[in-house]
């Protein structure tokens, strides 16, 4: 969820733009400054600069392993837990983690909210978890929802991703009240556009600011369902179908969110994204990521029938874009499968588990004697050219768009 807000672009975005939709007296403290990989800890996923998406790409690389049934290296669980500042929430990634955080530094609702997922997932961290918690709880806006960072206008994928962390954590989200009294399914329901309108039944990232619409619809129809970045199984068959509704409330809304991605995937099983300016082929791409993210938003609100095409198109397509991209594109596709009941483990010829495990420390143990040798680092490591692209991408967006477009879900396509 995701999740989209891709890699390194999706920080650039909230980083110039998210902070400056924040009260006037809200003071934008500066983005952290990229970091060399050689500096890179030995507990880290990835080989790629983690400056934007350190804790997001761990976390959920964590908790795909969880999904999957391995056990993380100790180093990798230490890593994320290390990340935490002193009053519960987590930047995007710092990379001394001796001394306490700088006061400058950003804190990442988005990071900070799949940390919680990751750890609540693998147990044993409840302190870190119920500090985030309580973090959250304490940034959360006045219409109920969250932004990128604190004191940044809410969002719609900021918002799904809280929920998801509450909901991994024990609590009940629409328990979440603000001080005007709004919940997080109040705010989530601003940003669902009615049927008819342009993009009707989707959830947009903002009001003001659509962003990638599949990927923000995705991220809230998870969170209508109470459910985080890994929602596993299919859930109750929706026999509303693919029509869109008048809803006035979170569970129409979500029906409606799922029928736009169902809609837009039955042609060709894959969304695309628009090209850079300039770019010499004008063509759009196709999104691995935000196709991934619809597989399991679809198979959550019971249109299993639908994720079919979309989850065959990653089974046949993704192995080059998960390699370029690393952990967390391997996690998302985990998550689909997982999702849509197919075997992460021999997903279109590759195994994502044992590709995923291979981009970081060696796990402790697998679900199985198989898994386990194949958990070895016994593939390269994932391209460092994407934190350079997806730089480009986010300036491009942030250009195109305004405010904090590419949230997204978040930064899953960086290694």
């Amino acid at each position: 969820m995701t999740t989209v807000r891709r890699g390194a672009a999706a920080l650039v975005a909230s980083a110039v733009l998210g902070l400056s939709a924040a009260p006037a007296a809200f003071a934008a403290p500066s983005a952290p400054s990229p970091t060399p990989s050689a500096e890179l800890p030995a507990g880290l996923y990835g080989k790629g600069d983690p400056t934007y998406d350190g804790v997001w790409r761990q976390s959920l690389a964590l908790l795909a392993q969880d999904t999957a049934g391995v056990r993380p290296a100790d180093a990798a669980v230490a890593f994320l837990t290390g990340q935490q500042c002193a009053g519960g929430g987590f930047p995007s990634y710092r990379a001394d983690t001796a001394k306490d955080c700088d006061a400058k530094l950003p804190l990442d609702t988005n990071a900070s909210a799949a940390a919680v997922q990751a750890l609540a997932a693998l147990g044993g961290q409840d302190a870190v978890v119920d500090k985030t918690v309580g973090w959250l709880k304490s940034v959360q806006n006045e219409d109920g929802g969250w932004g990128y960072n604190p004191g940044g206008a809410s969002d719609a994928n900021s918002t799904s991703v809280v929920i998801g962390a509450l909901a991994a954590a024990g609590e009940q989200p629409a328990a979440a009240k603000s001080k005007g009294g709004k919940t997080p399914y109040d705010a989530l329901l601003t940003f669902a556009k009615p049927c008819g309108s342009e993009d009707g039944g989707a959830f947009v990232y903002q009001v003001a600011s659509p962003g990638i619409v599949a990927d923000s619809t995705a991220a809230a129809v998870l969170a209508a369902h109470g459910k985080g970045l890994a929602a596993t199984g299919a859930g109750a068959e929706d026999a509303k179908g693919t029509a869109c509704e008048k809803a006035t409330d979170i569970e129409g809304a979500a029906h409606n969110g799922a029928a736009y991605l169902a809609n837009g995937l039955a042609k060709k099983g894959h969304f695309d994204t628009p090209p850079m300016p300039g770019a010499d082929d004008s063509s759009p791409a196709p999104d691995f990521g935000n196709t991934a993210d619809a597989v399991v938003a679809l198979s959550a609100q019971g249109l299993a029938e639908q994720a079919k095409k979309p989850l065959a198109w990653l089974q046949q397509n993704s192995a080059a874009w998960a390699k370029q991209n690393g952990p967390a594109a391997y996690a998302q596709l985990i998550f689909a499968a997982r999702a849509a009941g197919a075997d992460p483990k021999s997903f279109g010829g590759q195994d994502l588990v044992a590709a995923l495990n291979a981009t970081g420390p060696a796990p402790q143990k697998a679900a199985s004697p198989s898994a386990s040798a194949k958990s070895e680092k016994d593939s390269s490591d994932s391209s460092d050219s994407s934190s350079s692209t997806w730089w480009i991408v986010g300036v491009f967006f942030v250009a195109a768009v305004g405010v904090g477009f590419l949230f997204s879900g978040r930064r899953k396509n960086q290694s």
